[in-house]
Protein backbone atom coordinates (compact mmCIF):
# COMPACT_ATOMS: atom_id res chain seq x y z
CA UNK A 1 0.00 0.00 0.00
CA UNK A 2 1.57 3.55 -0.89
CA UNK A 3 1.37 6.71 1.33
CA UNK A 4 -0.27 9.56 0.95
CA UNK A 5 0.99 12.02 -1.67
CA UNK A 6 3.70 14.54 -1.15
CA UNK A 7 3.50 17.71 -2.45
CA UNK A 8 4.92 18.75 -5.73
CA UNK A 9 8.20 20.75 -5.98
CA UNK A 10 9.55 19.18 -3.00
CA UNK A 11 12.97 17.99 -2.15
CA UNK A 12 14.18 15.17 0.50
CA UNK A 13 17.28 15.61 2.35
CA UNK A 14 18.93 12.59 3.61
CA UNK A 15 21.81 13.59 6.58
CA UNK A 16 23.12 12.56 9.86
CA UNK A 17 22.23 15.64 11.27
CA UNK A 18 20.04 18.48 12.03
CA UNK A 19 20.42 21.12 14.11
CA UNK A 20 16.26 22.12 14.68
CA UNK A 21 16.31 18.91 16.94
CA UNK A 22 18.05 19.60 20.72
CA UNK A 23 21.19 17.49 19.80
CA UNK A 24 20.95 16.76 16.97
CA UNK A 25 23.88 19.30 15.59
CA UNK A 26 27.62 18.05 16.04
CA UNK A 27 28.68 20.40 12.76
CA UNK A 28 28.19 22.49 9.98
CA UNK A 29 25.82 19.76 8.17
CA UNK A 30 23.39 20.29 11.44
CA UNK A 31 23.87 24.25 10.16
CA UNK A 32 22.61 23.81 6.56
CA UNK A 33 20.21 20.86 7.58
CA UNK A 34 18.15 23.48 9.92
CA UNK A 35 18.46 26.75 7.74
CA UNK A 36 18.08 25.73 4.30
CA UNK A 37 14.72 24.13 4.07
CA UNK A 38 12.90 27.58 5.89
CA UNK A 39 15.09 29.50 2.98
CA UNK A 40 13.61 27.03 0.01
CA UNK A 41 10.28 26.81 2.16
CA UNK A 42 10.37 30.62 1.34
CA UNK A 43 11.07 30.36 -2.16
CA UNK A 44 8.37 27.69 -2.77
CA UNK A 45 9.39 24.37 -1.99
CA UNK A 46 9.18 22.28 0.37
CA UNK A 47 11.91 20.31 2.30
CA UNK A 48 11.37 17.13 4.39
CA UNK A 49 14.61 15.95 5.95
CA UNK A 50 15.08 12.30 6.77
CA UNK A 51 17.34 11.47 9.55
CA UNK A 52 17.83 8.56 12.76
CA UNK A 53 16.28 8.83 15.92
CA UNK A 54 19.14 7.50 17.51
CA UNK A 55 16.88 6.21 20.20
CA UNK A 56 16.09 9.97 21.24
CA UNK A 57 14.46 12.15 19.04
CA UNK A 58 11.21 10.01 18.06
CA UNK A 59 10.62 10.69 21.87
CA UNK A 60 10.81 14.58 21.23
CA UNK A 61 7.49 16.41 21.77
CA UNK A 62 4.99 16.19 18.92
CA UNK A 63 6.48 13.39 17.22
CA UNK A 64 3.99 11.02 15.57
CA UNK A 65 4.57 7.25 14.60
CA UNK A 66 3.96 6.43 11.10
CA UNK A 67 3.57 3.01 9.66
CA UNK A 68 6.68 0.93 10.28
CA UNK A 69 9.23 0.13 7.07
CA UNK A 70 10.75 -3.30 6.26
CA UNK A 71 14.14 -3.22 5.50
CA UNK A 72 16.54 -5.81 4.00
CA UNK A 73 19.55 -5.51 5.87
CA UNK A 74 22.92 -8.26 6.50
CA UNK A 75 20.72 -11.00 4.58
CA UNK A 76 17.67 -10.28 6.51
CA UNK A 77 14.62 -8.13 6.91
CA UNK A 78 14.64 -5.75 9.77
CA UNK A 79 11.00 -3.52 11.22
CA UNK A 80 12.44 -0.18 11.23
CA UNK A 81 9.52 2.36 13.35
CA UNK A 82 9.56 5.78 11.27
CA UNK A 83 8.39 9.23 13.07
CA UNK A 84 7.16 12.66 11.95
CA UNK A 85 8.37 15.45 13.93
CA UNK A 86 7.45 19.14 12.75
CA UNK A 87 9.51 22.20 13.79
CA UNK A 88 9.01 25.82 12.73
CA UNK A 89 7.09 24.15 9.72
CA UNK A 90 10.06 21.98 8.21
CA UNK A 91 8.91 18.22 8.30
CA UNK A 92 11.60 15.59 9.85
CA UNK A 93 11.07 11.95 8.97
CA UNK A 94 12.79 9.72 11.87
CA UNK A 95 13.91 6.73 11.74
CA UNK A 96 13.57 4.10 14.86
CA UNK A 97 15.63 1.23 15.63
CA UNK A 98 18.53 -0.89 17.97
CA UNK A 99 21.34 -0.87 14.85
CA UNK A 100 21.15 3.40 14.68
CA UNK A 101 21.71 3.42 18.08
CA UNK A 102 24.96 1.02 18.12
CA UNK A 103 26.14 2.51 21.41
CA UNK A 104 24.46 5.15 23.86
CA UNK A 105 21.16 6.98 23.78
CA UNK A 106 21.46 10.23 21.21
CA UNK A 107 24.89 9.94 19.93
CA UNK A 108 25.11 10.94 16.00
CA UNK A 109 29.26 10.19 15.53
CA UNK A 110 31.30 7.27 16.67
CA UNK A 111 35.49 7.24 16.87
CA UNK A 112 36.64 3.55 16.53
CA UNK A 113 40.39 4.72 16.15
CA UNK A 114 42.59 4.83 13.24
CA UNK A 115 42.43 0.20 12.81
CA UNK A 116 39.06 0.44 12.38
CA UNK A 117 37.94 3.74 10.86
CA UNK A 118 34.21 4.83 10.22
CA UNK A 119 33.46 1.49 11.25
CA UNK A 120 30.31 1.95 13.84
CA UNK A 121 29.16 4.53 11.59
CA UNK A 122 29.54 3.16 8.34
CA UNK A 123 27.24 0.16 9.96
CA UNK A 124 24.71 2.78 11.20
CA UNK A 125 24.53 4.93 8.31
CA UNK A 126 24.48 2.27 5.67
CA UNK A 127 21.44 1.00 7.77
CA UNK A 128 19.84 4.06 7.92
CA UNK A 129 20.31 4.96 4.02
CA UNK A 130 18.75 1.37 3.50
CA UNK A 131 15.41 2.45 5.53
CA UNK A 132 15.61 6.05 3.77
CA UNK A 133 15.44 4.36 0.14
CA UNK A 134 13.19 2.18 1.29
CA UNK A 135 10.75 4.98 2.78
CA UNK A 136 10.63 6.66 -0.29
CA UNK A 137 10.12 3.73 -2.08
CA UNK A 138 6.92 3.79 -0.87
CA UNK A 139 5.65 7.00 -1.36
CA UNK A 140 2.40 7.43 -3.67
CA UNK A 141 4.16 10.50 -5.20
CA UNK A 142 7.95 10.69 -5.16
CA UNK A 143 9.85 13.98 -4.62
CA UNK A 144 11.29 16.56 -7.25
CA UNK A 145 15.19 15.92 -5.91
CA UNK A 146 16.85 13.98 -2.85
CA UNK A 147 19.72 16.11 -1.47
CA UNK A 148 22.12 13.79 0.11
CA UNK A 149 24.39 15.59 3.03
CA UNK A 150 28.31 13.79 3.07
CA UNK A 151 29.55 10.58 3.06
CA UNK A 152 26.87 9.30 5.41
CA UNK A 153 24.03 9.94 3.14
CA UNK A 154 25.75 8.15 -0.18
CA UNK A 155 24.70 4.79 0.77
CA UNK A 156 21.72 5.69 -0.49
CA UNK A 157 22.76 5.54 -3.94
CA UNK A 158 24.01 1.90 -3.45
CA UNK A 159 20.05 1.12 -3.37
CA UNK A 160 19.41 4.04 -6.49
CA UNK A 161 22.17 2.50 -8.67
CA UNK A 162 21.95 -1.20 -7.95
CA UNK A 163 19.14 -2.52 -6.29
CA UNK A 164 16.73 -4.75 -8.42
CA UNK A 165 13.42 -2.82 -7.05
CA UNK A 166 15.51 0.56 -7.25
CA UNK A 167 13.52 1.31 -10.54
CA UNK A 168 11.05 4.74 -8.69
CA UNK A 169 14.38 5.85 -7.21
CA UNK A 170 16.01 6.02 -10.32
CA UNK A 171 13.68 8.21 -11.95
CA UNK A 172 14.48 10.75 -8.93
CA UNK A 173 17.37 13.49 -9.47
CA UNK A 174 20.05 13.10 -6.76
CA UNK A 175 22.01 16.33 -5.67
CA UNK A 176 25.10 15.65 -3.08
CA UNK A 177 26.64 18.66 -1.20
CA UNK A 178 30.74 17.66 0.19
CA UNK A 179 30.36 19.82 3.58
CA UNK A 180 33.94 18.44 4.24
CA UNK A 181 35.95 16.08 1.81
CA UNK A 182 38.51 14.95 4.51
CA UNK A 183 35.71 12.67 5.65
CA UNK A 184 35.37 9.79 3.41
CA UNK A 185 33.44 6.98 5.17
CA UNK A 186 35.75 3.94 3.19
CA UNK A 187 35.64 0.74 4.42
CA UNK A 188 35.90 -3.18 2.78
CA UNK A 189 33.92 -3.96 0.02
CA UNK A 190 34.04 -7.44 1.79
CA UNK A 191 35.83 -9.65 4.75
CA UNK A 192 34.82 -7.15 7.35
CA UNK A 193 31.60 -6.75 9.70
CA UNK A 194 31.65 -3.66 8.74
CA UNK A 195 32.05 -3.92 4.94
CA UNK A 196 29.62 -3.78 1.81
CA UNK A 197 28.61 -6.98 1.02
CA UNK A 198 28.27 -8.19 4.84
CA UNK A 199 25.17 -5.31 4.83
CA UNK A 200 23.85 -6.40 1.13
CA UNK A 201 25.29 -9.84 0.52
CA UNK A 202 22.76 -9.78 -2.41
CA UNK A 203 23.64 -6.87 -4.06
CA UNK A 204 24.83 -7.07 -7.59
CA UNK A 205 27.30 -3.77 -7.31
CA UNK A 206 29.78 -2.49 -9.95
CA UNK A 207 33.43 -2.63 -7.44
CA UNK A 208 35.33 0.39 -10.19
CA UNK A 209 32.04 2.75 -9.74
CA UNK A 210 32.36 2.30 -5.56
CA UNK A 211 36.06 2.11 -5.33
CA UNK A 212 38.41 4.21 -3.30
CA UNK A 213 41.42 5.86 -5.62
CA UNK A 214 44.14 4.31 -3.19
CA UNK A 215 42.58 1.03 -2.64
CA UNK A 216 40.28 -0.72 -4.78
CA UNK A 217 39.19 -3.51 -2.50
CA UNK A 218 37.57 -0.91 -0.48
CA UNK A 219 34.23 1.21 -0.61
CA UNK A 220 34.71 5.02 -0.78
CA UNK A 221 30.93 6.50 -0.26
CA UNK A 222 32.11 10.09 -0.92
CA UNK A 223 33.69 8.98 -4.28
CA UNK A 224 31.16 7.11 -4.80
CA UNK A 225 28.69 9.91 -4.66
CA UNK A 226 30.43 12.19 -6.33
CA UNK A 227 31.01 9.92 -9.56
CA UNK A 228 27.13 9.23 -9.75
CA UNK A 229 24.95 12.38 -8.23
CA UNK A 230 23.19 14.35 -10.64
CA UNK A 231 24.77 17.26 -9.12
CA UNK A 232 27.11 18.44 -6.63
CA UNK A 233 27.58 20.99 -4.49
CA UNK A 234 30.36 22.64 -1.92
CA UNK A 235 29.71 25.28 0.96
CA UNK A 236 31.90 27.84 -1.01
CA UNK A 237 32.67 28.60 -4.48
CA UNK A 238 36.77 28.82 -3.72
CA UNK A 239 36.37 25.24 -2.00
CA UNK A 240 34.71 24.23 -5.12
CA UNK A 241 38.17 25.37 -6.75
CA UNK A 242 40.19 23.71 -3.98
CA UNK A 243 39.55 20.43 -4.13
CA UNK A 244 40.29 19.76 -7.91
CA UNK A 245 43.51 20.17 -7.41
CA UNK A 246 45.78 17.67 -5.10
CA UNK A 247 46.52 18.06 -1.65
CA UNK A 248 50.11 18.94 -0.98
CA UNK A 249 51.32 18.43 3.20
CA UNK A 250 54.70 19.61 2.53
CA UNK A 251 52.73 23.22 1.57
CA UNK A 252 49.87 23.21 4.00
CA UNK A 253 47.50 22.84 1.08
CA UNK A 254 44.26 20.59 1.49
CA UNK A 255 42.78 20.26 -1.67
CA UNK A 256 40.87 17.15 -3.10
CA UNK A 257 42.18 14.64 -0.92
CA UNK A 258 42.52 12.03 -3.04
CA UNK A 259 39.47 12.95 -5.03
CA UNK A 260 40.42 15.49 -7.16
CA UNK A 261 40.36 13.73 -10.53
CA UNK A 262 36.86 12.53 -9.90
CA UNK A 263 35.50 16.47 -8.84
CA UNK A 264 37.63 17.92 -12.02
CA UNK A 265 35.63 15.35 -13.99
CA UNK A 266 32.23 16.47 -12.35
CA UNK A 267 33.18 20.01 -13.18
CA UNK A 268 34.27 19.27 -16.59
CA UNK A 269 30.83 17.73 -16.80
CA UNK A 270 28.99 20.64 -15.31
CA UNK A 271 27.86 18.89 -12.10
CA UNK A 272 29.94 20.41 -9.93
CA UNK A 273 29.02 24.01 -7.93
CA UNK A 274 30.17 25.93 -5.18
CA UNK A 275 27.15 27.67 -3.18
CA UNK A 276 28.23 29.32 0.00
CA UNK A 277 26.05 28.36 2.95
CA UNK A 278 24.20 31.41 4.72
CA UNK A 279 24.20 32.88 7.98
CA UNK A 280 20.61 33.97 9.88
CA UNK A 281 20.35 37.65 10.60
CA UNK A 282 17.91 38.48 13.05
CA UNK A 283 16.15 41.78 13.47
CA UNK A 284 18.19 43.05 16.33
CA UNK A 285 21.49 41.17 18.44
CA UNK A 286 20.82 43.23 21.73
CA UNK A 287 23.32 45.21 23.52
CA UNK A 288 27.04 44.45 23.30
CA UNK A 289 28.22 42.21 26.21
CA UNK A 290 29.94 44.23 28.33
CA UNK A 291 33.19 42.70 30.25
CA UNK A 292 31.58 41.85 33.77
CA UNK A 293 29.03 40.07 31.60
CA UNK A 294 31.49 38.33 29.70
CA UNK A 295 33.79 37.40 32.85
CA UNK A 296 30.42 36.01 34.39
CA UNK A 297 29.19 34.14 31.80
CA UNK A 298 32.60 32.31 31.14
CA UNK A 299 32.58 31.92 35.14
CA UNK A 300 29.10 30.20 35.34
CA UNK A 301 30.17 28.20 32.48
CA UNK A 302 32.83 26.73 33.69
CA UNK A 303 31.29 25.93 37.21
CA UNK A 304 28.49 24.36 35.45
CA UNK A 305 31.52 21.76 33.90
CA UNK A 306 32.82 21.48 37.23
CA UNK A 307 28.86 20.12 38.77
CA UNK A 308 28.76 18.02 36.48
CA UNK A 309 32.87 16.40 35.97
CA UNK A 310 33.82 17.58 39.25
CA UNK A 311 37.72 18.39 39.84
CA UNK A 312 38.51 18.22 35.98
CA UNK A 313 42.02 20.12 35.88
CA UNK A 314 41.59 22.27 32.14
CA UNK A 315 37.60 23.67 34.24
CA UNK A 316 39.51 24.57 37.23
CA UNK A 317 42.43 26.36 35.43
CA UNK A 318 40.05 28.27 33.15
CA UNK A 319 38.10 29.39 35.83
CA UNK A 320 41.20 30.66 37.70
CA UNK A 321 42.14 32.18 34.82
CA UNK A 322 38.84 34.32 34.82
CA UNK A 323 38.63 35.12 38.21
CA UNK A 324 42.15 36.54 38.15
CA UNK A 325 41.15 38.76 35.10
CA UNK A 326 41.05 42.48 36.39
CA UNK A 327 37.87 43.77 36.71
CA UNK A 328 38.55 46.68 34.20
CA UNK A 329 37.95 45.80 30.30
CA UNK A 330 41.58 44.62 28.77
CA UNK A 331 42.64 47.06 25.97
CA UNK A 332 42.08 43.96 23.49
CA UNK A 333 39.51 40.68 23.82
CA UNK A 334 40.53 37.98 21.07
CA UNK A 335 38.31 35.32 20.84
CA UNK A 336 38.09 32.04 18.98
CA UNK A 337 35.01 29.86 19.01
CA UNK A 338 35.11 26.07 17.24
CA UNK A 339 36.34 22.84 17.01
CA UNK A 340 39.33 21.60 18.41
CA UNK A 341 40.12 19.91 15.57
CA UNK A 342 44.01 19.98 13.20
CA UNK A 343 42.13 21.54 10.67
CA UNK A 344 40.98 24.76 12.72
CA UNK A 345 44.30 24.37 15.04
CA UNK A 346 47.14 23.42 12.91
CA UNK A 347 48.54 26.63 12.81
CA UNK A 348 48.15 27.43 15.87
CA UNK A 349 50.35 25.59 16.98
CA UNK A 350 52.67 25.34 13.92
CA UNK A 351 56.27 26.66 15.40
CA UNK A 352 57.92 30.13 13.67
CA UNK A 353 61.87 30.26 13.77
CA UNK A 354 62.48 30.48 17.16
CA UNK A 355 60.05 27.12 17.62
CA UNK A 356 57.78 28.69 20.01
CA UNK A 357 54.17 28.51 18.21
CA UNK A 358 52.23 31.20 16.68
CA UNK A 359 49.84 31.03 19.68
CA UNK A 360 52.78 31.37 21.98
CA UNK A 361 53.59 34.39 19.42
CA UNK A 362 50.14 36.25 20.22
CA UNK A 363 49.95 35.78 23.51
CA UNK A 364 53.59 37.44 24.21
CA UNK A 365 52.70 40.22 21.79
CA UNK A 366 49.25 40.67 23.91
CA UNK A 367 50.69 40.69 26.99
CA UNK A 368 49.46 42.14 29.83
CA UNK A 369 46.89 44.81 27.45
CA UNK A 370 44.67 42.08 26.26
CA UNK A 371 43.27 38.56 27.03
CA UNK A 372 42.93 35.48 24.46
CA UNK A 373 39.76 33.52 25.02
CA UNK A 374 39.30 30.42 23.19
CA UNK A 375 36.02 28.02 23.18
CA UNK A 376 35.72 24.69 21.83
CA UNK A 377 36.65 21.14 22.08
CA UNK A 378 37.55 18.18 19.84
CA UNK A 379 40.56 15.92 19.58
CA UNK A 380 42.39 15.01 22.67
CA UNK A 381 46.06 15.53 21.33
CA UNK A 382 45.40 19.41 20.89
CA UNK A 383 43.26 20.09 24.04
CA UNK A 384 46.00 19.24 26.21
CA UNK A 385 48.49 21.34 23.88
CA UNK A 386 46.17 23.94 24.81
CA UNK A 387 46.05 23.80 28.63
CA UNK A 388 49.53 23.43 28.88
CA UNK A 389 50.23 27.00 26.95
CA UNK A 390 47.09 27.98 28.96
CA UNK A 391 48.70 26.97 32.18
CA UNK A 392 51.87 28.94 31.37
CA UNK A 393 50.15 32.47 29.97
CA UNK A 394 47.70 34.14 32.40
CA UNK A 395 46.67 36.41 29.05
CA UNK A 396 44.84 33.22 27.72
CA UNK A 397 41.42 31.50 28.92
CA UNK A 398 41.15 28.35 27.02
CA UNK A 399 37.35 26.75 28.25
CA UNK A 400 37.50 23.41 27.00
CA UNK A 401 34.02 22.10 25.41
CA UNK A 402 31.14 24.15 23.53
CA UNK A 403 28.20 26.69 25.99
CA UNK A 404 26.20 27.78 23.28
CA UNK A 405 24.89 31.12 25.42
CA UNK A 406 28.42 32.02 25.90
CA UNK A 407 29.88 31.13 22.73
CA UNK A 408 27.22 33.75 21.12
CA UNK A 409 28.35 36.54 23.51
CA UNK A 410 32.01 35.67 22.37
CA UNK A 411 31.41 36.35 19.07
CA UNK A 412 29.03 39.17 20.10
CA UNK A 413 31.36 41.31 22.70
CA UNK A 414 35.15 40.07 21.44
CA UNK A 415 37.32 42.64 19.35
CA UNK A 416 39.02 40.31 17.21
CA UNK A 417 37.75 36.86 16.06
CA UNK A 418 40.65 34.35 14.72
CA UNK A 419 40.06 31.45 12.51
CA UNK A 420 43.16 30.12 11.24
CA UNK A 421 41.82 27.20 9.35
CA UNK A 422 43.90 25.34 7.45
CA UNK A 423 41.11 24.64 5.44
CA UNK A 424 37.43 25.63 5.31
CA UNK A 425 35.08 24.52 2.84
CA UNK A 426 32.66 27.58 4.49
CA UNK A 427 32.39 28.35 7.88
CA UNK A 428 29.92 29.55 10.10
CA UNK A 429 32.08 31.28 12.52
CA UNK A 430 33.34 33.82 10.96
CA UNK A 431 30.13 34.96 9.49
CA UNK A 432 28.43 35.13 13.48
CA UNK A 433 31.44 37.31 14.63
CA UNK A 434 31.01 39.59 11.15
CA UNK A 435 27.37 40.01 11.85
CA UNK A 436 28.09 41.02 15.71
CA UNK A 437 30.34 43.50 14.28
CA UNK A 438 33.75 41.79 15.53
CA UNK A 439 36.70 41.55 12.61
CA UNK A 440 38.28 38.62 11.72
CA UNK A 441 41.92 37.37 11.28
CA UNK A 442 41.31 34.63 8.65
CA UNK A 443 43.20 32.33 6.58
CA UNK A 444 42.65 33.24 2.64
CA UNK A 445 41.63 29.90 2.00
CA UNK A 446 37.80 28.00 0.77
CA UNK A 447 34.83 30.06 2.48
CA UNK A 448 37.10 32.75 4.65
CA UNK A 449 37.88 33.83 1.37
CA UNK A 450 34.55 34.18 0.01
CA UNK A 451 33.34 36.11 3.01
CA UNK A 452 36.15 38.21 4.44
CA UNK A 453 38.07 41.08 2.37
CA UNK A 454 41.16 42.04 3.76
CA UNK A 455 41.19 45.84 5.17
CA UNK A 456 37.58 46.44 4.69
CA UNK A 457 35.50 43.75 6.59
CA UNK A 458 38.44 41.95 8.32
CA UNK A 459 41.84 40.61 7.69
CA UNK A 460 43.51 37.79 5.65
CA UNK A 461 46.51 36.29 5.97
CA UNK A 462 48.27 33.23 3.04
CA UNK A 463 51.47 31.94 2.65
CA UNK A 464 52.77 29.44 0.34
CA UNK A 465 53.99 27.23 3.37
CA UNK A 466 52.60 26.45 6.79
CA UNK A 467 55.63 28.18 8.35
CA UNK A 468 54.99 31.08 6.36
CA UNK A 469 51.42 30.94 6.97
CA UNK A 470 52.20 30.87 10.75
CA UNK A 471 54.38 33.45 10.53
CA UNK A 472 51.94 36.06 8.30
CA UNK A 473 49.05 34.44 10.92
CA UNK A 474 51.19 36.24 13.65
CA UNK A 475 51.75 39.25 11.94
CA UNK A 476 48.27 39.97 10.44
CA UNK A 477 46.67 39.84 14.57
CA UNK A 478 49.63 42.27 15.21
CA UNK A 479 48.78 44.68 12.45
CA UNK A 480 45.05 44.34 13.18
CA UNK A 481 45.56 45.32 17.35
CA UNK A 482 48.03 47.95 15.85
CA UNK A 483 45.46 49.65 13.68
CA UNK A 484 42.49 49.28 16.59
CA UNK A 485 44.99 51.17 18.86
CA UNK A 486 46.48 53.93 16.22
CA UNK A 487 43.30 54.28 13.69
CA UNK A 488 39.99 53.94 15.49
CA UNK A 489 37.79 55.56 13.34
CA UNK A 490 39.40 53.39 10.34
CA UNK A 491 38.57 50.03 12.72
CA UNK A 492 34.95 51.64 13.24
CA UNK A 493 34.25 51.50 9.69
CA UNK A 494 36.00 47.87 9.38
CA UNK A 495 33.39 46.66 12.27
CA UNK A 496 30.96 48.43 10.30
CA UNK A 497 32.05 47.10 7.30
CA UNK A 498 31.95 43.73 8.72
CA UNK A 499 28.33 43.79 10.30
CA UNK A 500 26.71 45.09 7.50
CA UNK A 501 27.69 42.13 5.18
CA UNK A 502 24.82 39.94 4.19
CA UNK A 503 25.56 35.99 3.93
CA UNK A 504 22.08 35.05 4.06
CA UNK A 505 20.30 31.84 3.27
CA UNK A 506 17.54 33.88 0.91
CA UNK A 507 20.41 34.21 -1.27
CA UNK A 508 21.63 30.24 -1.44
CA UNK A 509 18.52 28.68 -1.68
CA UNK A 510 17.88 30.27 -4.96
CA UNK A 511 20.92 29.10 -6.01
CA UNK A 512 20.51 25.87 -5.06
CA UNK A 513 17.56 25.63 -6.70
CA UNK A 514 18.65 27.43 -10.07
CA UNK A 515 21.65 25.11 -10.14
CA UNK A 516 20.77 22.07 -8.70
CA UNK A 517 16.95 21.14 -8.34
CA UNK A 518 16.15 22.50 -11.66
CA UNK A 519 18.90 22.33 -13.48
CA UNK A 520 17.31 20.59 -16.19
CA UNK A 521 13.81 22.53 -16.83
CA UNK A 522 15.61 25.61 -17.96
Amino acid sequence: MRQAVIATRQVLFIAAENGALPGGKVGGVGDVVRDLPRALHAEGWRAVVLTPSYGAFHRLPGATELPPIAVRFRGSEHDVRVFELVVESVTTVLFEHDLLVPTETGRVYHDDGPLRPYATDANKFAFFCAAAASWIDTLASLPDVVHLHDWHAAFYLLHREFSPDGERLRQIPTVFTIHNLTYQGQRPLRHNESSLEAWFPDMNYDARVLADPFADDCINPLAFAIRRADRINTVSPTYAQEIQCPSNPDTGFIGGEGLEKDLTRAAEQERLFGILNGCEYPASLGRRPGWQRLLMAGCETAEAWLRDDPGTAVHELALGRLNALPNRRPLHILTSVGRIVSQKMQLFFEPLADRRSALEHILNKLGRSGVLILLGSGESDYEERLERIAAKHSNFVFLRGYAEEFGSLLYHGGDLFLMPSSFEPCGISQMLAMRAGQPCVVHGVGGLHDTVESGATGFVFAGRTRAEQSAAFVDCVEQALKLRHDHPNRWQKIRNEAAAQRFDWASSARQYIGQLYEHDRN
